[in-house]
């Protein structure tokens, strides 16, 4: 079993800037891809961001393109999500997911682990 702990969530102001961090515990990771996605009150679970194993690909929803970049450090277990520009509509809690294919994806279908969620709220 693998457990995912993300961590960064906290309260903003329009245009700040925050990083969440999110690390995979129980096992060693060298073949899984890295997602987060986010999910507002009362809307369904949406992709944000995703990235392979070494970092070769990448992958960005519309609505975060040139705000946000994903990154990882495999020597951690840990893959990071650099939030620029905060706007009030990126208040949502956000996943970090992983999955046992190393291909980046958009589809949540094809994450495998789950974290728990942490809470980004931005005030305008």
């Amino acid at each position: 079993q693998v457990e995912l702990v993300e961590s960064g969530g906290r309260l903003v102001q329009a245009g700040d800037s925050l990083r969440l961090s999110c690390t995979a515990r129980s096992r060693t990771f060298s073949d899984a891809a890295w997602g987060w996605f986010r999910q507002a009150p009362g809307k369904e679970r949406e992709f944000v961001s995703s990235i392979t194993w070494g970092g070769e690909t990448t992958l960005y929803a519309d609505s975060v393109k040139g705000r946000f970049t994903i990154s990882s450090d495999n020597t951690k277990n840990t893959v990071y999500l650099q939030m620029n520009t905060l706007k009030p509509e990126d208040t949502a809690v956000y996943y970090c997911a992983s999955r046992r294919f190393n291909s980046a994806s958009s589809n949540l279908l094809d994450y495998d682990y789950w974290g728990q969620g942490t809470q980004v709220t931005v005030s305008s």
